[in-house]
């Protein structure tokens, strides 16, 4: 009788992703796609380019047991630069109920608030253990309408089966919950970096967004 595999937490690394990760883009795609029909709810389909795309542009993470990954995030910027999505949290069945969702909800956060710094961070989910994640990290339930009107960003949702519920209610509200996180309305945490070149980079890009808007 084979022996059951323990999984130690301690061995698993949760880091920022970089091109040598996008191998990994297929199979992400298939554990995001599996997690849906487990808990029959809508998602938002990716494809494997979208995702080595994250990967390679520094926007994602990975978590890795020794060569295997066993979880994934990235996040996405809209509204130019003033709204950051955090997307894709995906954990392998196999590693759950490890504390694993929470380290990779972290680091993206982290990875998010170092990137953009001045940027309203947030998350559209039907999952539970993500709402209180996110609450942990500062989030607070807001209407889809305070979130951004990129329309880019709004038509990633059309491949989600309940793409026709937020279309009928003109995207006020869907079966997903929204959840934002402000950074000029919570204090910022001292246990997250944040680089001043990403401080001047942001505010580059807010300088010529509101100049290309005059």
């Amino acid at each position: 009788m084979r022996k059951p595999i323990i999984m130690d937490a301690n061995n698993i690394v949760v880091r920022y992703a970089n091109a040598e990760h996008a191998i990994y883009a297929e199979h992400i795609c298939q554990l995001i796609y599996e997690s849906a029909l487990q808990r029959g709810t809508g998602i938002a389909k990716r494809s494997p380019e979208y995702v080595a795309e994250k990967i390679n542009g520094g926007k994602a993470v990975v978590a890795l047991d020794g060569d295997k990954l066993v979880g994934f995030s990235y996040i996405e910027s809209w509204s130019h630069g003033d709204f950051v999505a955090t997307s894709g949290l995906i954990v392998d069945p196999e590693y759950r109920q490890m504390g694993l969702a929470g380290r990779i909800k972290k680091k993206t956060f982290e990875l998010a608030r170092e990137r953009f710094p001045y940027a309203k961070l947030f998350s559209i989910t039907t999952s539970l253990p993500v709402m209180k994640l996110n609450t942990a990290l500062g989030y607070v339930p807001v209407t889809l309408t305070e979130l951004t009107q990129d329309e880019e960003f709004w038509k990633g949702c059309e491949g989600c089966k309940n793409y026709d519920i937020l279309q009928r209610n003109n995207r006020t509200r869907c079966l997903c919950t929204g959840m934002l996180f402000d950074p000029k309305a919570t204090p910022i945490d001292p246990d997250i970096e944040v680089p001043s070149m990403s401080k001047w980079q942001n505010r580059l890009r807010k300088m010529l967004h509101l100049k290309s808007n005059k």
